[in-house]
């Protein structure tokens, strides 16, 4: 008996001993696959954690490392092989890898395994846990069944690389494509491509340069419809004093024509950059709305889609889109397509494939939008699908995903889009505003398009400052009434039917104006009274100027009828929306004084008019200086 005690005992010494000896070797194997992952070299690090694994195979960190390396090399079935594993031969390991397996199972395209997982570990107290993996099981079993007849394919290898691409933006006539990419995988730049002759592949890749790039990081570009403004994020961007501007904002360039440089980019005013993120950027056809990307209070959770107005010559305070978009998860990359009641972003809150999806929403009133419509498989797969832009006619799709690589290396994709996915059809106008009588271009021209038989504003756009041209998209097949309004010139309404055939082909319609004194009509006594010039960028009074605002209605404050008109003009420096929210902000001021000293409130009327009333060339200081102005005059 005591002969099998010592036998018994040196067998669990022996035991112990190899088993203390496995421990020590698989940990060795495990810090080495840590060492060798942070030294980037990925495959040897794999198989130290294997070699871990098989030194001993009860011990769950290895498992829990390999496989969510593996599922971040998007390498699902291997990843679903070692939680698989895990599960069995860990203490406790079905419990402590159920979520993990279940997620490797659905981004493999295996729903119904992952089912049966989730139903076996699901419990009355954590079903909610479990709930968003039974939607997404329930999702993509009903998508692979339901496959969109369409196959996206690379953009080309001109354009993608090894670094990520992300951020597709295509012009109107598709022949030049903006783009993000994050050079070496760690500095993002604006970049730029266009079209063969042949229309074949693209050529021309290159970078925007440093007018537009900085040593800080530049995405998510936004090209506008007409083609002259450029929307893009720049990054790394707070303050001295660390909060006032924040991390990530939006800004903007502007350029004449569409063969011209862009101009110095501008950040947007505080109304919409704030110290939280803003980013990825997407103007309607008509410059008048924004779309954007914060996580500023008042949202839903995480990253939100926000919507600012450009009214009255200021970009409105945002609302948020709203639940028909935004979730408790993110919802990034807003693109508003040409019909302007049509939004296409991604988002990792809805029930989709997996990751980022792309989806879309249609406008139901002006503030509320539909709920979210998951575009499909197989635009969207297991992957991150995100920045979206569609071309003119809406029947192709660009897109950014990591498909074809690890996480986070994403390349850009182009794919027809199934006509009940596309936005309403739309037709384009476009011409020039100009002179009846001296054939000048107008610029700054109000061009409203109403209802023909309701009489409601249905949109509104301003000819380009450069040229006096315009550029309009609207949905085929109605009747519009054109009113077009500029200072000094009679109003001409005009209408006009849009038809549904020839979609790909632009309307040109030019827009003849005649000017007010050609027309005899009574004089009216105007007197200008005040000028107020403005620094750069100032929007404040000194006491010397409020003191000539002073002196300038005291002789007309005991006067009966009269009208006070209070008119501000900027420079060209600038964007034109900024210069129009500028005169603004600086007619607002001055009617405020006006105010203040006495005048009546409702015997005023102040308006901002940008650029459109030069009294210099712009082209030194001086000139430029009196042409930021303020003028009040008054009429009897």
């Amino acid at each position: 008996m005591r002969y099998c005690l010592v036998i018994l005992f040196v067998c669990c010494s022996l035991s112990l001993t190899a088993r203390r000896q496995n421990t020590q070797r698989a940990t060795r194997y495990y810090h080495e696959a840590l060492k060798l992952y942070s030294e980037k070299h990925k495959e040897d690090a794999i198989y130290q954690l294997r070699q871990a694994i098989y030194a001993d195979s009860a011990w769950a960190d290895p498992y829990a490392m390999l496989g969510q390396w593996l599922f971040d090399e998007h390498r699902f079935s291997e990843a679903a092989l070692v939680f698989s594993d895990a599960s069995l031969y860990c203490r406790h390991g079905g419990p402590r890898f159920a979520k993990a397996l279940v997620k490797s199972l659905l981004y493999n395209a295996q729903p119904a395994k992952a089912v049966i997982i989730i139903n076996a570990y699901t419990t009355a107290r954590d079903s909610l846990d479990w709930e968003p993996y039974r939607q997404q099981a329930y999702f993509i079993q009903k998508a692979i069944i339901n496959q969109l007849p369409v196959m996206p394919v690379s953009i080309g290898d001109k354009i993608n690389t090894p670094d990520p691409e992300l951020f597709p933006s295509v012009t109107r006539d598709t022949s030049t494509l903006y783009f993000t990419r994050r050079v070496n995988n760690n500095n993002e730049d604006l970049f730029k491509a266009v079209m063969e002759d042949t229309c074949v592949e693209w050529k021309g890749v290159e970078n925007l340069g440093d007018l537009l790039n900085s040593p800080n990081e530049e995405s998510a570009q936004f090209i506008s419809a007409d083609g002259h403004y450029l929307f893009f994020t720049r990054s790394d961007n707070r303050s001295e004093n660390g909060w006032s501007n924040g991390g990530c904002d939006l800004y903007m360039a502007y350029r004449v024509r569409p063969e011209d440089d862009w101009t110095i980019p501008q950040a947007f005013g505080a109304t919409i950059n704030t110290p939280y993120y803003e980013g990825m950027p997407s103007l309607s056809p008509d410059n008048r709305e924004l779309f954007f990307v914060s996580d500023r209070p008042g949202g839903y959770g995480g990253l939100d889609i926000w919507i600012s107005r450009f009214e009255e010559g200021t970009w409105q305070l945002p609302v948020n889109a709203g639940p028909g978009i935004n979730t408790a998860g993110n919802e990034v990359s807003p693109y508003i397509s040409t019909d302007s009641r049509t939004l296409y972003f991604s988002s990792d809150g809805w029930p989709g494939m997996g990751g980022k999806d792309l989806f879309r929403s249609s406008k139901v009133t002006d503030t509320i939008w539909s709920k979210a419509e998951n575009l499909g498989f197989p635009i969207n797969t297991v992957c991150d699908e995100m920045s979206e832009c569609l071309s003119a006619d809406g029947k192709k799709l660009y897109f950014a995903s990591d498909r074809k690589g690890p996480a986070g290396n994403y390349d850009i994709f182009i794919t027809n889009l199934p006509p009940a996915l596309r936005p309403v059809p739309v037709k384009y106008l476009e011409g020039f505003v100009y002179d009846s009588l001296t054939t000048d271009r107008l610029n700054y021209a109000q061009i409203f398009v109403l209802g023909a038989r309701s009489g409601d504003t249905l949109f509104q756009f301003q000819s380009n400052r450069g040229d006096g041209s315009y550029m309009v998209t609207l949905p085929a097949g109605a009747i519009y009434v054109m009113r077009t309004a500029r200072m000094g010139y009679t109003d001409v309404d005009d209408t006009f039917v849009l038809d549904e055939k020839n979609l790909d082909k632009t309307v040109e319609k030019n827009i003849v104006m005649l000017p007010f004194d050609y027309k005899e009509i009574k004089p009216i006594n105007d007197s200008l009274i005040a000028t107020i010039h403005f620094d750069p960028n100032k929007i404040d009074l000194s006491a010397d100027e409020k003191r000539i605002l002073k002196d300038a209605i005291a002789p007309w404050m005991d006067e009966k009828g009269i009208m006070f008109f209070v008119s501000a003009y900027t420079d060209n420096t600038g964007t034109p929306l900024i210069n129009e929210e500028l005169s603004y902000k600086r007619a607002g001021l001055i009617t405020r004084e006006l105010v203040r000293l006495g005048v009546e409130e409702l015997t005023i009327l102040s308006k901002g008019y940008g650029e459109s009333k030069m009294i210099a060339p712009n082209d030194t200081e001086e000139g430029r200086r009196k042409n930021r102005r303020v003028e009040v005059m008054i009429k009897r």
